[in-house]
């Protein structure tokens, strides 16, 4: 049986980390590129990653967020039951991106200024806007020797390292705050009510049954409908029978 795990932020904040995690995850596989196209994908998510960087500061909530889990894990500690040695490494890594993420400028403040990334970044929001007649700058760049070119990518990357490492555990550690529970929906339909910590919905549902779970609501409530992948003859895409899935609210 094939599934997916399907997550739904619940305000803005979430919704934000979520795709900054997407966009690393995009920026970690070309540190191994070796294609033009493998470049050209790192420098466009690059490119989106800045974009929303600049519109929102979210070192401040990066930062609050990982004071609560340091707070957290002090309290931890005092539990009988608790892998101590595990929770001295994860409390250390916390105190050590604070005192990171609190030594540093704006994220992505320096890749702005990078002479390179500016001459060629504007036109990255044309489409087809990468080929030789509109960057040459570009693909000189990439006939540069492998070695060269990744070490670029990873210069860029150290940029971001911080906010990186800040969303990671911020997101972990909200994963952790739900456990998956089984439940059925009557008609493809389930309603729930959201608890004042709630911030993140994540359901696990099938995917070889021809539907996938859609969201809608807020902090205080949300409904899941199941929709058919592809509609029947006569345009419903709602799915009527029953649905199992799981269900975690974090």
């Amino acid at each position: 049986m094939s599934q997916a795990i399907y997550e739904f932020p619940l305000n803005e904040k979430v919704r934000t980390y979520l795709r900054l995690e997407q966009l690393f995850k995009q920026l970690v596989n070309a540190n191994s590129g070796t294609e033009d196209w493998q470049f050209i994908n790192f420098l466009s998510s690059l490119f989106t990653l800045l974009d929303l960087l600049e519109r929102i500061d979210l070192r401040n909530d990066i930062l609050k967020d990982i004071e609560l889990h340091e707070k957290n894990l002090v309290i931890w500690s005092q539990h009988p039951d608790i892998d101590n040695e595990a929770l001295q490494l994860s409390l250390q890594k916390i105190l050590r991106l604070r005192e990171s993420l609190k030594g540093t400028k704006k994220i992505g403040a320096d890749l702005k200024e990078d002479r390179f990334l500016a001459s060629i970044r504007q036109r990255f929001t044309i489409p087809g806007g990468t080929c030789s007649f509109d960057l040459p700058n570009l693909h000189y760049w990439l006939r540069q020797p492998p070695a060269e070119k990744l070490r670029c990518v990873k210069g860029w990357m150290a940029e971001l390292a911080a906010m990186q490492a800040g969303v990671a555990i911020t997101l972990s550690f909200l994963r952790e705050r739900g456990r998956f529970n089984p439940i059925v929906a009557e008609k493809g339909f389930f309603q729930g009510v959201a608890e004042d910590k709630n911030e993140l919905i994540r359901v696990i549902s099938n995917t070889d049954e021809g539907y996938y779970p859609m969201l809608s609501g807020n902090k205080y409530r949300y409904a899941i409908r199941f929709t058919l992948f592809s509609p029947t003859l006569q345009g419903r895409s709602g799915v009527d029978s029953v649905v199992q899935f799981k269900l975690a609210c974090c």
